[in-house]
């Protein structure tokens, strides 16, 4: 019989059967499966090897025999060429669930081993925030143009430096699922970079100082920000201090934690020894801050201080006041220049920062480094009574980051 419009009425399953298949008698493999629950369904039926395949070719209700018979002269075709359309199609239909997001903690575990901290924290904030709307796509559909198109977005919400970190964290993410055979290809390859990176010179003003030692919170990420701005020392310096690198009033950073790769030595300011004094003492643990590592939730942290700056701002100056966005790099920045502008001479403030110049480099080093500790315990007693006077101990913005 030949499966056409008309014939499909004189069609049925035979009694005591639960499904049938009738094949046409015109074009060998193209059939039509007849179920007892009256679902009727076209089909290519064929043979791969030893094995018999059957493809799916669309219901009676939605796909005329016509159609049909055109669907399966081209499966049927393909399996002449050496193909397998069952097998590709399921593939194809696999493919189609593995998503970014499916696959994205799998990357984020890989990238947590292999990033430092800092730049792990940006790497998962910038897949799951600026990446967003991509991340639900399969993954064969994130191709150039989308990736294109959304660092545009991302760069005019953002700034240009957001679209070049979340271009480089979604390169990362795709040369890993190369590697892994989820992807074939990396569609940020080709692509134009948002901007040109420019060195940052931001200086927070004496009202945000202010704000961000009020508005930084009771918890572990609070006192840490207090002791960026009164130490002027790196983000995770401080974030990785242990009880082993404190002694009194003085604290000493091995060379192994230190970005110039030189131990940092400090003597701190009352006001820092305060805060440190109202860190708990965890049993057994020589980390100050953090739970089963150093502290590294700065992503959410940052956001919630952010917040609460901007309401006390709006409080002080009005609802259209705005917090220009800030790192906590800049705190250390800030602190640089509100020392020079204390009259400290710059040779000790770049002491205090650790930098290695001519002048320290080698034996000579060693010297120089030891004669400016007075100077820096100056300058920082110096720079702490600045910031006393500025920040006070009164005054919180919001709840505290706990």
């Amino acid at each position: 019989m030949r499966l056409t419009k008309g014939n499909l009425a004189r069609i049925s399953i035979p009694p005591g059967k639960a499904e049938t298949i009738v094949f046409d008698d015109d074009l060998p493999g193209f059939g039509l499966r007849l179920r007892a629950g009256g679902k009727r369904t076209w089909l290519a039926q064929y043979r791969v090897g030893t094995k018999q395949r059957r493809l799916t070719l669309g219901t009676v209700e939605t796909v005329d025999p016509d159609e049909a018979r055109k669907r399966a002269k081209a499966a049927l075709a393909r399996v002449s060429l050496g193909e397998d359309p069952a097998f590709a199609k399921a593939e194809k239909v696999k493919a189609q669930s593995v998503t970014i997001r499916s696959t994205l903690q799998n990357f984020l575990t890989h990238a947590q081993a292999r990033q430092r901290p800092s730049t792990y924290d940006g790497t998962r904030r910038y897949m799951d925030v600026h990446w967003a709307p991509l991340l639900d796509m399969p993954l064969a559909s994130v191709d150039r143009p989308r990736v294109a198109a959304r660092l545009l977005e991302i760069a005019r919400e953002n700034g240009p430096v957001a679209g070049n970190r979340s271009r480089a964290a979604l390169s990362s993410y795709f040369t890993w699922a190369i590697g892994e055979g989820l992807a074939n290809a990396n569609p940020t390859a080709g692509t134009n970079k948002p901007g040109a990176e420019v060195a940052r010179d931001r200086v927070l003003s004496a009202d945000e100082l202010r704000l961000a030692w009020q508005c930084a919170g009771d918890g572990d990420f609070g006192a840490i920000v207090r002791l960026l701005i009164l130490t002027a020392a790196r983000r995770d310096e401080i974030a990785a201090l242990s009880w082993s690198e404190i002694s009194g009033s003085t604290l000493a950073i091995p060379g192994a934690r230190t970005k110039s790769k030189t131990p940092l030595l400090l003597d701190l300011p009352p006001l820092a020894v305060s805060i440190l004094a109202g860190v708990e003492q965890r049993e057994g643990r020589d980390l100050l801050f953090g739970r089963s590592g150093p502290f590294s939730g700065f992503g959410k942290a940052r956001e919630a201080h952010a917040r609460r700056m901007l309401d006390a701002l709006r409080a002080e100056r009005g609802p259209k006041a705005v917090l220009p966005p800030f790192r906590l790099h800049d705190l250390r920045r800030t602190a640089a220049t509100g020392m020079a502008d204390l009259g400290v001479q710059p040779h000790v403030v770049e002491a205090v920062l650790n930098h290695i110049s001519g002048s320290k480099a080698g034996v000579a080093g060693i010297y120089n480094r030891a004669a400016y500790r007075d100077e820096k315990r100056a300058a920082l007693a110096l720079w702490a009574g600045r910031v006393e006077r500025l920040c006070g101990f009164s005054g919180t913005c919001g709840e505290p980051n706990k």
